[in-house]
């Protein structure tokens, strides 16, 4: 008999996200596992019982049959506590737990020796970015805070030029540079807005860049970057600067993103009553971290609220709002951990996988959170002002012969020959084409790493001139062998290599926003 993997509907109130989509049955189905959902589940999530019946699930009346009946339960939210009571013993469970604000909860499902997984305990390192439904969420939450600062700002995002007069370009501000504000930054930059960004963290400058944001700067040496890919806590020194920063900024902008969340303490405060009292009458602040307290002093959590002309928004359920979107984002992390698990008739916790490992709660009733720590491997940082040590076979090749001194003057003896013996048309040709190497180089050079790989497809077009040049050569040397065919056949392969290799590297690229 095959195992049953069972999806039931969220009682939560206003959720409207369901565990699995209908696109993700099949994968189920190839583990080896029956699929049955709870009739009417998706519905909030445009998603109806026709979609799953035609992927093969079994649509089932009646939340009883789903907890009871099932060896896998699949959930976005914990359990409440009545559905915990329905479970049955051995099962295993799969949802967002919250271990550490949950105890009653933990303690009932401890009683019926379950396996408890929680997709906010995925261990964030590279290996689990598929499964990590934190990232997934908060992706879907940094791009529809920016939709409800919208819909609450009374002005354009986009600077315009109309007959009826000029609109000046919104101008916003995101606090933390995360998934979820990175999501903000792209979002609010594809408006058309003006948008800045901070975070305690200074590797995230680069990202910030390249999603067109500005990236505001302490003069402070202290790194926020903390375990797991989240923040630390920072010095008070450290804190009053940027305090003093937001402050500033908060005069100005014109929308305040937050998105800062310490895990397992309380959200700190970054905006205060008094800079609110300071913004534009209009303005709108989107407090991200509402479900821990908050980082605007004046949130009231769930709430859209008024506070000195500015409204607050503090609501935490921004991922239900784009539930369709949500529930196959999640769907799919859901796949990937499962297929962790194994196939249905092999399926095992394997405490020795330090991704299973740090999303088990409990294993068959036994409390195994929270989880031993999981050691991020890190690039080893030079302190300031050390010098890096040279290893002794680069300090004993220092008098190579291919040192940069070396080939500079072999570089110039080159050229000097080929302006003593070159007739004039191929040293004005020469002359182009050096011109033409070091206009290209500064070009591609001034470009942000982030965007060389599109640049490929520039180079293929440039690429494509030069075998024209260098097949025009070829076909009108005189005689057929000399200086400029050689030097024309070569430009022809090189130039070949770079069209191949830059059509290549386009066809991966673009295989990645196919559907699979």
């Amino acid at each position: 008999m095959p195992m049953i993997l069972a999806i039931p509907k969220e009682v939560t109130t206003d959720e409207k996200r369901v565990a699995v989509s209908p696109g993700n049955i099949a994968a189920f189905q190839k583990l080896g596992y029956e699929v049955c959902i709870e009739a009417g589940a998706g519905d909030a999530a445009s998603m109806p019982d026709e979609l799953y019946r035609s992927e093969g699930a079994q649509v089932v009346e009646g939340s009883e049959k789903i907890w009871t009946g099932a060896e896998l339960i699949l959930k976005v939210n914990p359990p409440t506590l009545e559905e915990a009571e329905m479970i049955s013993e051995g099962v295993t469970l799969i949802c967002f737990v919250y271990p550490a604000r949950n105890e009653e909860l933990i303690k009932i499902l401890s009683a019926k020796k379950i396996n408890l997984l929680a997709m906010d305990c995925v261990p964030r390192i590279s290996r689990a970015q598929s499964m990590d439904a934190l990232s997934s969420m908060a992706n879907v939450a940094g791009y529809r805070a920016v939709v409800e600062a919208s819909h609450s700002f009374g002005r354009f995002f986009t600077g315009q030029i109309t007959a009826a007069g000029k609109v000046p370009p919104a101008k916003v501000l995101v606090i933390g540079a995360g998934v979820a504000g990175l999501a903000a930054i792209g979002a609010a930059r594809n408006m058309g807005a003006i948008v800045r960004a901070f975070d305690t963290r200074p590797a995230v400058k680069d990202e910030v860049k390249s999603l067109g944001g500005e990236f505001l700067m302490l003069d402070f040496e202290e790194d926020g970057a903390g375990s797991g890919g989240y923040a630390k806590v920072m010095s008070e020194e450290f804190i009053a600067a940027e305090m003093k920063l937001f402050a500033e900024q908060a005069e100005e902008v014109d929308i305040i993103i937050t998105t800062a969340m310490i895990p397992g303490k309380k959200s700190p405060i970054l905006i205060t009553e008094q800079m609110v009292k300071s913004m534009k009458r209009g303005s709108v602040i989107v407090d991200l971290a509402a479900e821990g307290g908050g980082n605007c002093e004046l949130t009231e959590p769930g709430e859209a609220a008024l506070a000195h002309g500015v409204t607050i928004l503090g609501y935490t359920d921004l991922p239900s709002r784009l539930s369709t979107q949500s529930s196959r984002l999640y769907g799919n992390n859901l796949v990937k951990l499962v297929n962790l698990l194994g196939k249905a008739d092999a399926f095992l916790i394997d405490q020795e996988d330090e991704v299973i490992r740090g999303a088990l709660v409990l294993d068959q009733g036994t409390l195994s959170w929270p989880p031993p720590k999981v050691e991020v491997s890190q690039q080893p940082s030079t302190p300031k002002g050390e010098v890096p040590p040279v290893p002794a076979d680069k300090e004993a090749g220092g008098s190579s012969i291919f040192s940069p001194s070396f080939m500079l003057g072999l570089l110039a003896v080159v050229l000097l020959a080929l302006g003593w013996k070159a007739d004039h048309e191929f040293l004005d040709q020469l002359t182009v084409f050096v011109l033409a190497c070091f206009v290209g180089y500064m070009v591609v050079w001034n470009v942000s790493p982030s965007l060389h790989t599109p640049l490929m497809s520039v180079t293929n077009a440039i690429s494509g001139i030069i075998l024209v040049g260098g097949m025009l050569f070829v076909t009108g040397a005189q005689p057929w062998i000399d200086t400029k065919s050689i030097l024309a056949g070569v430009a022809i392969f090189l130039a070949t290599i770079n069209v191949a290799g830059g059509f290549l590297v386009t066809q991966r690229m673009l295989k990645m926003f196919r559907k699979q």
